[in-house]
């Protein structure tokens, strides 16, 4: 006996191949969210939402405008996560959108001082980057604003985010040997201006 296709299920049944042939549970979701599914992308909020916000947060210093920023980048992720096709993980396309937002919007601040030009450091981790860990202190999230954007964005994708070194090359578009180097040269920055804190405290 041969099965019959149901009128209407056409797209439906090759969006689930087509998610199928490149794997993954994220894949499915797009394809849910571009037929018209709405509760795939209340999973993807849930999914990243919180993600999204304490990048924002970490980058921006500011609870009210990491709120901000994080509606307008689920705005922007509803409106383009149908182009998505899945050449990095859906979690690194999301940073990748929320990291571009921020970059926007906080570029129009005034700039950090820049700091001396540093000859690259160990990147182990040492005692700033536990602190950053465990997001621990004011003074750590003030020094991290003061740190220029391109060490600040490194060393919060990888110290604090968790990402691995490959996941943030991709999501800042550089070889692993820049990101490996912007987090060694940041965690050094940061330990400068966090040493600065401690000398200036009564």
């Amino acid at each position: 006996m041969v099965a019959r296709a149901v009128p209407g299920t056409a797209p439906v049944v090759a969006a689930a191949a087509e998610a199928a042939a490149l794997g993954g549970e994220e894949r499915a979701l797009v394809e849910r969210h571009r037929y018209g599914d709405p509760k795939a992308f209340e999973e993807i909020y849930e999914r990243f939402g919180e993600m999204v916000f304490n990048l924002a947060l970490r980058l921006s210093g500011d609870r009210d405008e990491a709120a901000d920023l994080t509606q307008e980048a689920f705005l922007r992720i509803y409106r383009h996560l149908g182009k998505f096709r899945g050449g990095s993980s859906l979690k690194t396309w999301v940073y990748r959108v929320a990291l571009n937002l921020c970059r926007s919007k906080l570029s129009r601040r005034r700039p950090a001082e820049p700091l001396d030009d540093a000859e690259p450091v160990d990147p182990a981790r040492g005692p700033e980057s536990q602190a950053l860990a465990g997001d621990a202190g004011r003074q750590v999230a003030t020094a991290l604003t003061a740190l220029p954007p391109a060490f600040r964005e490194a060393v919060v994708l990888r110290d604090l985010e968790g990402l691995a070194y490959q996941e943030i090359a991709e999501v800042l578009g550089v070889r692993t040997g820049t990101v490996r180097s912007r987090i060694a040269r940041g965690r050094e920055a940061l330990r400068r201006l966090l040493a600065r804190a401690e000398e200036s405290t009564p």
